[in-house]
């Protein structure tokens, strides 16, 4: 292995390069291909196991994006980019950092959903951190046996709420991979300093469990007291073996995923990104999309549509900036209106869990808003009643925003602004193309997959993607750089609005309300150093000039060039 403390490695050690010849060829972590050298070659004990020619990493790039255009479907090249990053992690990270807008949705949505669902039978060499509910005895020993000592960021899931697809069991751990991938692309954190995990601890997929090449715990899912003690070993073992640590739940289902963020985000440095980063990159579009009109959040009226964790989580954020904005408490709660599965969310409803109450309409609201006496109130009619200026949509339902409800919300609003957020592309709450459609081209949209522009009215609308990408990768950089030992959510309120002046005048002006992928690492870096100073502000980080932040980050950007290697003797 290679620690040489070049390339933003941060506090890796320092150490020269011991494997030779075929040994160093399968180490991803140095391996270089063809673009070894001469003199490595001779020092290495490569001399004939490469062809001739010395490469360039740019012409490495070249050569990868040929091969993996070549592949017309989009999960064989999921598998053609996973087998690079198993055969040489500088050239992958390389490949994804100059082609991130072509590659993110390869190695993360939407692709990364059907390698989920098929991942037993796709899957070529494993990565990461398996644990099953057999192992609670043996965790830190399982995560030594990484031999990553530095490790600062694990992306942990239970498998449970994988995207719009539920239980994927094993096949979730393609999340955590993917995640860490963008986080390394996106921010710079070096891959060593990086680990997925998978809590498999079991499945209640019925096709998992009756497919004879399953590769997860082939059991009912854990749950009950038993599920809490797992989790409570795991977050025990990551505290001894990785106390510097920063922990991001992933695609826990709604009220564990609310449950374990409420009861360890004070315990260790960790947040939920499906509630906490989701909140952020969707606000920052609200954000965006004002500022072209010169509007306040608080002026707006929002429905959500979906009270998962991840509609929870957009909620939460949306009354802290109004908050923020100086509104009343009853102003904050009058502009949130939300909706489950079975309709409006109001007290004395059947079926409101207790996370979901806060957001539940008081019988005075209802009466604000006329809605006569009801067990029952669909979007349509919540629309009517509401008037909203911004819908939102993370039911994981396809096509419940019916072209009347947009036809509704655009009668009653000159600018709608329409986010139908849910993942994969198929579970999207409506296209583009039909809300502008029945908007008459007056909408704003944004989505959570990604989507071509769309023609209409003779103007060309390019379509935001409300990717968690824009707002993860600089909060983990920043907590990471800031050494912070809590996030918190105003960490989040303040990469929202980081986010939203980042957003260039002429994507508002097409319709876009994010910017573009291509600016990705420069994004991460201006919400990382302002999720740093926020630590420092908030309290739960070390005392450090605005300077001394924004060096700290800047040393833990990895630039994926190839580093000058060292034979040590074996």
């Amino acid at each position: 292995m290679l620690s040489a403390g070049q390339s933003g490695r941060g506090d890796l050690p320092v150490e020269a390069v011991s494997a030779r010849g075929r040994e160093l060829l399968d180490c991803a972590a140095v391996n270089k291909d063809t673009a070894f050298t001469d003199e490595e070659r001779a020092v290495f004990g490569l001399r004939g196991l490469l062809p001739w020619r010395t490469t360039t990493i740019e012409e490495q790039v070249a050569l990868e994006l040929e091969h993996l255009r070549r592949k017309g479907d989009e999960l064989e090249q999921y598998i053609g980019l996973a087998a690079l990053q198993n055969r040489n992690e500088t050239l992958f990270y390389r490949l994804l950092v100059d082609h991130l807008e072509e590659l993110a949705p390869i190695i993360y949505t939407p692709t990364v959903g059907r390698a989920c669902r098929e991942y037993s039978h796709v899957v070529r060499r494993t990565r990461g951190v398996w644990i099953t509910p057999d192992d609670i005895d043996h965790i830190p020993e399982m995560l030594r046996n990484t031999g990553q000592p530095g490790v600062r960021l694990i992306v942990v899931t239970d498998n449970e709420r994988i995207l719009g697809l539920g239980d994927q069991g094993a096949g979730g751990m393609g999340i955590p991979i993917g995640k860490l991938a963008l986080y390394v692309a996106g921010a710079g954190l070096h891959p060593q300093l990086t680990l997925p995990v998978s809590l498999d601890c079991g499945t209640d997929n019925e096709e998992l469990l009756h497919d004879p090449l399953y590769q997860g715990y082939p059991k009912r899912r854990l749950r009950g007291d038993a599920y809490v003690a797992f989790i409570e070993a795991f977050v025990g073992a990551v505290k001894a073996v990785y106390p510097d640590a920063l922990m991001q739940w992933e695609d826990f289902k709604q009220h564990n995923a609310i449950r374990l963020l409420d009861h360890y985000r004070h315990r260790l440095p960790c947040f939920n990104d499906d509630i906490q980063g989701t909140a952020a990159v969707v606000c920052a579009g609200i954000l965006a999309s004002l500022q072209h009109t010169g509007e306040k959040l608080s002026a707006q009226r929002l429905v959500l549509l979906g009270s998962g964790a991840a509609g929870i989580g957009i909620a939460r954020l949306v009354q802290a900036i109004i908050r923020s904005e100086g509104a009343t408490e009853d102003e904050t709660r009058h502009a949130v209106t939300m909706l489950d599965s079975q309709g409006l969310l109001f007290e004395g409803r059947d079926g409101v869990q207790d996370d979901k109450r806060p957001f539940a309409l008081t019988s005075d609201e209802l009466s604000s808003f006329g809605f006569e006496p009801s067990d029952r109130y669909d979007l349509e009619t919540v629309i009517r009643h509401v008037a909203p200026t911004i819908l939102i949509g993370t039911s994981g339902t396809a096509g419940v925003f019916t072209e009347t409800a947009v036809r509704e919300m655009a009668a009653r609003t000159p600018k709608p602004i329409v986010l139908p957020l849910s993942n994969p592309t198929a579970n999207s709450e409506a296209t583009p193309s039909d809300v502008l459609a029945w908007s008459d081209g007056r909408a704003i949209v944004a989505t959570g997959s990604p989507f071509d522009p769309v023609e209409i009215g003779g103007r060309t609308h390019a379509v935001g993607q409300a990717n968690n990408v824009f707002v993860f990768p600089g909060v983990g950089l920043g907590a990471v750089a800031g050494r912070a030992w809590e996030v918190t959510d105003t960490m989040f309120l303040v990469a929202a609005t980081t986010l939203a002046d980042l957003v260039p005048a002429e994507r508002l002006e097409q319709g876009a309300i994010y910017p573009r992928l291509t600016e990705l690492r420069s994004i991460s870096r201006a919400i990382a150093i302002a999720v740093a100073r926020e630590g420092r502000d908030g309290g739960v980080a070390p005392m450090a000039t605005d300077a001394e932040l924004e060096a700290a980050v800047d040393a833990c950007i990895w630039a994926p060039e190839y580093d000058y290697l060292e034979p040590t003797a074996r």
